[in-house]
């Protein structure tokens, strides 16, 4: 280890102030990093490239614990990167969110009494853009809170210019290549919104509806006839058939035939279709081809008509019924009625439980519509994307999300990617006077009296393009050469199917193309993470009212307690559950690492060069060798993503061995003023040195502060990452430090029992020593258990036997005088009645045969290991009572 520079001889650690205060520094650390660029890539560096892009948010919205997880950990990977070597870039930016943002803006407008119509077009998407520069820059503030080190400068937004122009380049490609099409299809339809919507923005809900059974054909029961089900009545004004399984006897002799419709008189085929399951229900099916995605497709492979019934706001419309005019929903109960005064409802089922999609915007309950829309055709698209991670390409962590993956892009439909709104990137279509359609790229310019397609893209459209579109191309760009392909992507496992198979379809469709190299796909590593979710494992929602908001554990505990936290429960592919009790325990780590560092330099710790390390102690060796053992499980716990893995490691060894061990050792060592000292004092320096350095990229801000007085370096954020020493490591010095902690917990453990305050010295005489190769430790075992030497006509009074590695070593101790016999003896039998009601309540338990005929094995485990600790406090209180009694 080199030195750093020179340090206050005086008390350097009176440059700390008097306790951890994270909202006293966290704003000023960060600014001072961006100010000096520390973020900032130099694509023209000779280092190697890293880079990572930031999922974009929504500008609509605010972090939640998803994104803070997010960030956290791209956070981590980054910094350690740029501490390994690496030209570092991480790229962030934000999604124009069209639906959502649409609505805000219209809600504010009807506010004000008016409606986008109103403005017009042009108008109206000035106002949004108003809005952009008003209020989008508040998950940029909440970045900044949480630490992240993005590169400020190269920020991004799916609606600026550079982006646009990637847009309409990859369109017009795709469309000349016959990827981009227009056809009528059925698609998630938003009356409220208007529009089409994407899966992503559907969520199923069970809710409690009806199931009506009709009657086609004759009212006759001898007369040709069908009986199907339906939890959406109204949706029969649009049945064009009667689907039954072709094998289906019952139905046999109806299949060719038709069935007059009650309402429109239009003549129903019955057909037959393998798609249609004999034993559910009656085994005959309505039909609606054109708003039912199963109907769709059996209404394309009988060719059979498709009326459209609804309009775009959810009304019946071109029935030709007296349904024409009304709502959906009131038109189900009108379409029952008018059945049952018919006599064709033969079942009502209500209420009914059954899954229905919701829009995520609106709330509203989806339709399936027809409606002519643009389509990406996605069969190569997908296969690419599939086989870019069967090649090995791109390497999914955790490997059990391929099955998923695959499951996903192998059997993927085409994507609708327009949308019936005003905010977003215009689809560049313009149709002729004459009929004329054609796409027209960025340098280009449609004709005189041509009309532009009013549609807008799918938001996840131009998200699909991020990884490259923010490097500038389609243009041949320094950053693209550096850092395309990316090297990890970190998301949810939630949006696998949605944003990050369209990143991978663009990224390997422009495989091949100038301005990236050859890059075959858009990152080399996925990395996917769980849902986060409360204490309880339950997932967070408004409705549970069970969210939490980062920024507030970020206000009451510091940003790294909210940061370790998470990452200290973060594993591939799997959900973690976080409470305030895990903030506070994160917030007490930060405090416990302060307050020893000031504590070392209290007592001289200094990052010098080591001495040699024959000259070293046992201490010193076994913490030097911990440290190395606890840098290479670290080191591969961050290469294999198990951010949960790496945060235990540094944990436990912070406190358990530096903190609670090492640094009482250091104070002994430093103390004697041997030959030792100075050696001692590089090493707790260098360990602390090295400690912080480690856990930098999960809590930067407490780490900064104190490396920067530790080491008198210019900040850690450019400091390098540990690197292997490379030194054998000495098992003799391990060995006798675990038996030095072995002794001095018996021996704290047998004075407790004893009744010996923790503070409290006493006289003891330890023997067997040296058969147990611990005798230059037993200085520090005197001072850490609190021991004296025994004085001329020491008597001892008790006595232990503690069974180390190589012999036993026997402590007696001098305890008269010690203790208060009648003080120790009343809590002594305080404690043996606790046992005692203890014993009986879990003996009562075990012999009630009713309880354990419905306990679970596990309960009864448990209470049964209650009974046995119960009994050994018992036999020990009253060993110990009797030798009271003796005194």
């Amino acid at each position: 280890m080199t030195s750093a520079a020179p340090q206050n001889p005086e008390n350097p650690a009176d440059a700390l102030p008097k306790s951890w205060d994270p909202s006293a520094v966290e704003e000023q650390l960060y600014e001072g990093w961006v100010a000096a660029g520390y973020f900032q890539a130099d694509a023209a560096s000779d280092k190697p490239g890293y880079s990572i892009v930031l999922p974009p948010p929504n500008v609509t919205g605010s972090l939640h614990m998803g994104h803070a997880l997010d960030h956290t950990l791209m956070d981590a990977l980054t910094r350690r990167k740029r501490m390994q070597g690496f030209e570092v870039l991480w790229l962030p930016g934000m999604d124009h969110a069209g639906i959502a943002t649409q609505t805000i803006v219209e809600k504010q407008l009807a506010a004000a009494g008016t409606k986008k119509e109103d403005l017009g077009r042009e108008a109206f998407i000035e106002k949004v853009w108003d809005w952009k520069g008003e209020s989008g820059g508040t998950i940029q503030g909440q970045m900044r809170r949480i630490g992240d080190g993005v590169d400020w400068s190269r920020d991004r937004f799916t609606m600026d210019e550079g982006l646009s122009r990637a847009v309409q380049t990859i369109f017009k490609r795709m469309y000349d290549d016959g990827l981009i099409y227009r056809a009528e299809r059925l698609v998630n339809w938003s009356p409220v919104l208007q529009t089409a919507i994407s899966d992503i923005e559907v969520k199923f809900e069970e809710v409690e509806g009806e199931l009506v059974s009709l009657r086609y054909g004759s009212l006759d029961d001898t007369e040709p006839h069908v009986i199907v089900a339906t939890t959406r009545v109204e949706t029969m004004l649009g049945d064009t058939a009667v689907a039954v399984h072709p094998d289906d006897e019952r139905y046999r002799h109806l299949v060719g035939t038709t069935l007059e419709h009650p309402f429109t008189g239009r003549a129903i085929p019955i057909i037959a279709d393998d798609y249609v399951d004999p034993e559910f229900g009656t085994g005959a099916v309505k039909i609606t081809p054109a708003h039912d995605p199963n109907d769709f497709e059996m209404g394309l492979r009988h060719n059979l008509p498709m009326p459209t019934i609804m309009d775009k706001a959810g009304r019946i419309a071109d029935t030709g019924t007296q349904f024409d005019g009304m709502d959906r929903f009131e038109a189900r109960v009108k379409v029952r009625e008018a059945l049952a005064e018919q006599g064709r409802v033969v079942a009502e089922k209500r209420p009914y439980l059954h899954s229905v999609g919701h829009s995520e915007r609106s709330g509203e309950t989806i339709e399936p519509r027809l409606s002519m829309q643009w389509w990406v055709k996605v069969d190569a698209l997908a296969k690419a994307a599939g086989d870019a991670v069967r090649d090995g390409a791109t390497t999914i962590h955790p490997a059990s999300q391929e099955p998923r993956w695959f499951a996903w892009v192998d059997n993927m439909h085409d994507w609708c990617i327009s949308r019936q709104l005003w905010w977003g990137h215009r689809i560049p279509i313009w149709y002729g006077p004459d009929g004329e359609v054609a796409c027209f790229g960025p340098d280009e310019t449609a004709p005189a009296g041509w009309e532009q397609d009013p549609d807008v893209l799918d938001t996840w459209f131009s998200s699909g393009l991020w990884p490259f579109s923010t490097m500038g191309w389609p243009e041949q760009t320094p950053e693209l050469e550096k850092f395309y392909p990316t090297s990890v992507l970190v998301t949810g496992y939630d949006i696998l199917f949605f944003w990050v198979a369209r990143m991978m379809m663009f990224g390997t469709y422009v495989s091949g193309d100038d301005a990236v190299q050859g890059g075959k796909v858009p990152f080399t590593d996925l990395f996917l993470h769980g849902l986060v979710r409360d204490q309880f494992g339950k997932k967070m929602s408004k409705s549970r009212g069970n969210g939490i908001d980062p920024l507030d554990w970020v206000d009451r505990f510091g940003a790294d307690a909210l940061r370790f936290t998470l990452a200290r429960g973060a594993n591939p592919g799997s959900d973690l559950a976080v409470g305030e009790d895990h903030a506070q325990s994160s917030r007490n780590f930060a405090n416990k690492l302060f307050n020893a560092t000031k504590f070392a330099l209290m007592n001289g710790a200094v990052v010098a060069d080591l001495p040699a390390r024959e000259q070293l102690t046992d201490a010193d060796r076994w913490i030097l060798d911990r440290l190395e053992q606890v840098r290479a499980e670290v080191d591969e716990a961050f290469d294999k993503f198990e951010f949960s893995k790496a945060c235990e490691a540094l944990y436990h060894f912070a406190w358990d061995e530096v903190c609670d061990w090492y640094l009482e050792l250091a104070k002994v060592q430093v103390a004697d003023g041997s030959a030792h000292a100075d050696g001692t004092k590089a090493v707790l320096g260098n360990v602390l040195d090295t400690l912080l350095r480690m856990l930098h990229p999960v809590i930067p801000f407490v780490t900064e502060t104190l490396w920067k007085v530790l080491t008198g370096g210019e900040s850690v954020v450019v400091a390098s990452w540990p690197a292997a020493t490379g030194t054998p490591t000495d098992a003799d010095s391990a060995r006798r430090i675990a038996d030095l902690q072995k002794l001095v917990t018996e021996i704290r453990r047998f004075r407790s029992d004893q009744g010996l305050k923790p503070s409290q010295k006493v006289a003891a005489r330890l023997s067997g020593a040296a058969d147990a190769d611990i005798e230059d430790q037993l200085a520090s075992v005197s001072s850490l258990a609190k021991l004296t030497e025994p004085s001329d006509g020491f008597a001892a009074t008790a006595s232990v036997e503690v069974r180390l590695s190589r012999a036993t070593v026997t402590v007696e101790l001098d305890t008269s005088g010690a203790v208060d016999l009648g003080a120790e003896r009343k809590r002594l039998e305080k404690d043996l009645a606790a046992a005692e009601k203890e014993l009986a309540g879990t003996a009562a338990k075990l012999g009630n045969e009713a309880f354990l005929a419905k306990a679970p094995d596990a309960v009864v485990d448990k209470i049964k290991g209650r009974q046995q600790v119960a009994q050994e406090e018992i036999t020990r209180i009253t060993a110990r009572l009797e030798e009271l009694g003796r005194a």
